[in-house]
């Protein structure tokens, strides 16, 4: 499938002398709901700072200097239903990428890695860098030097993984046992241990031979290819008949369906590190480099509170937020003004259309409201009321039995699908910048404060042609307003 070659760094690059950065941005991170959804999860979200986590993982090798060239395109491998979103944030870090591995389904990290894996070898061989894209890393000097630490065991054709010092007896970590450490201070690994309960956890803390499994790996890409054609055959088949039937989409790589979907699921440590730990059976050794970088895979609110800069009385807030006589919270306000008075030890997670309060010590228990929610078919377990497009976004401001409000901001040069509606009719009104309207055979120009009404059944467009955003109030009206009441004739993304 040469097509899919379209970005080469094989020849900037000696094959051998590479590292290329593989970016896992699965996962819907249900213990963050309500900011993080099923169809924007939490590696799209600003949660640390001014970058999402998906921006800082892609960012994280900047000014790396261990001995070998970087890739310039990092391989993002993530669900179809956010491709878009995804891509413009590699835009808005200015580091784009064709090479965004589009999964129909999730499938665990083990078929991720696999894609990515067999994508690299048309390009030579290189050593792959495997970052989850939710994790955050405080110390991205000490990851640097662990990264620089475990590139000679790789290029040696080994397996490493970076194990994190522990802080504190955790019980939501696995482990990893380790033996003595080599000149390049990287450790053999003696075996994977599940989450142990509190007291196995401060004896493996007191003990100094275990170390926490933070899902970081680096190998060479033929090395992982061998590893999971001999422990996990029918996933490795699977996933390379996905990818010899990919299609070029944009910027997307999009796998087959039939085939990646008939894939077993698994991750990374159950598919090939666990068995590789306890009986070996390839050329590849395991080793794990031991690394104190302030890392954490973020997984619940509680956690957040722990990396966020609190105020005086233990206060930490995001957003539009006032405390009084209060301590040790955590606040997130998104569209609103959040007020605590009197309050301690809570969580409050403010969005336009959901509110969640929680006991910071309860805070694993708010995928189990999740789930409730999901049983019901709730929409704020998949989408926000602000959702993405690759235009620009809608937000849904309001709604009634037959009529639904949106603004609508469509990015400069951006333009909607030529498309028509069964159901409904819609009004537009322009409150900044022009737009481009096709409506049938007409095609006019809208300035701010001007309208155009759109009948049931007509086919139209929507465009910006000038250098700001578009901004627009859209009214639809009629028997059925889903969104799944599109007839798209012609589209700059590849959308049927």
């Amino acid at each position: 499938m040469p097509e899919l070659r379209t970005m080469t760094n094989a020849d900037r690059y000696p094959s051998a002398n590479a590292l290329q950065a593989v970016v896992l941005c699965g996962g819907s991170g249900t213990r963050l709901w309500p900011l993080s959804r099923e169809h924007y999860p939490k590696q799209l979200l600003q949660l640390t700072g001014d970058r999402t986590m998906l921006q800082d993982t892609v960012l994280r090798l900047e000014g790396f200097a261990g001995g070998v060239e970087l890739v310039d395109e990092p391989i993002v491998v993530c669900n179809e239903e956010y491709r878009f979103i995804t891509a413009e944030q590699l835009r808005e870090i200015a580091r784009p990428s064709s090479r965004l591995i589009l999964e129909p389904a999730g499938r665990n990290t083990a078929p991720a890695l696999t894609l990515a894996a067999l994508l690299a070898v048309r390009d030579g061989d290189p050593l792959l860098l495997v970052m989850p894209a939710d994790h955050v890393i405080g110390d991205r000097q000490a990851f640097l030097e662990a990264v620089a630490r475990a590139i000679g065991a790789a290029n040696e054709g080994d397996i490493v993984t970076f194990g994190i010092v522990p802080e504190r007896a955790e019980t939501g970590y696995g482990y990893i046992r380790h033996g003595a450490a080599a000149p390049d201070g990287s450790c053999a690994v003696e075996a994977f241990v599940e989450k142990p309960d509190s007291a196995t956890a401060q004896s493996y803390v007191d003990s100094g031979d275990y170390l926490w499994n933070s899902g970081l790996f680096l190998m060479r890409a033929s090395v992982w290819i061998e590893a999971i054609r001999h422990f996990q055959p029918a996933m490795h088949d699977a996933c390379a008949r996905a990818l010899a039937g990919a299609q070029r989409d944009v910027d997307f790589v999009r796998v087959g369906r039939e085939d990646f979907m008939s894939c077993p699921s698994d991750s990374i440590d159950y598919a090939v590190m666990e068995p590789l730990a306890a009986r070996g059976g390839l050329s590849a050794s395991l080793r794990v480099v031991p690394m104190q970088a302030r890392w954490s895979d973020v997984g619940a609110w509680d956690a957040l509170w722990s990396l966020a800069v609190k105020d005086e009385n233990g206060n930490a807030a995001r957003g539009n937020v006032v405390f009084e006589a209060s301590r040790d919270n955590l606040v997130q306000a998104s569209s609103r003004l959040v007020a605590c008075v009197g309050v301690r030890d809570l969580v409050v997670v403010e969005t336009p259309d959901a509110v969640m309060v929680a006991d910071r010590g309860h805070t694993q228990d708010v995928k189990k409201v999740v789930e409730r929610l999901r049983q019901s078919d709730a929409p704020q377990v998949s989408v926000h009321r602000k959702v993405h497009r690759p235009w620009g976004y809608y937000d849904s401001i309001d709604g009634g039995e037959r009529f639904q409000v949106k603004r609508i901001v469509v990015r400069p040069g951006a333009s909607l699908s030529l498309q028509m509606h069964h159901h409904r009719a819609e009004h537009w009104i322009v409150v900044r910048g022009t737009a481009r309207v096709s409506r049938g055979d007409e095609v006019f120009l809208l300035s701010e404060n001007q309208s155009t009404y759109i009948p049931l059944g007509t086919t139209h467009r929507l465009e910006n042609p000038g250098k700001v955003d578009l901004e627009m109030i859209e009214v639809q009206s009629g028997s059925y307003l889903g969104e799944d009441d599109i007839v798209r004739f012609e589209d700059d993304y590849g959308r049927g």
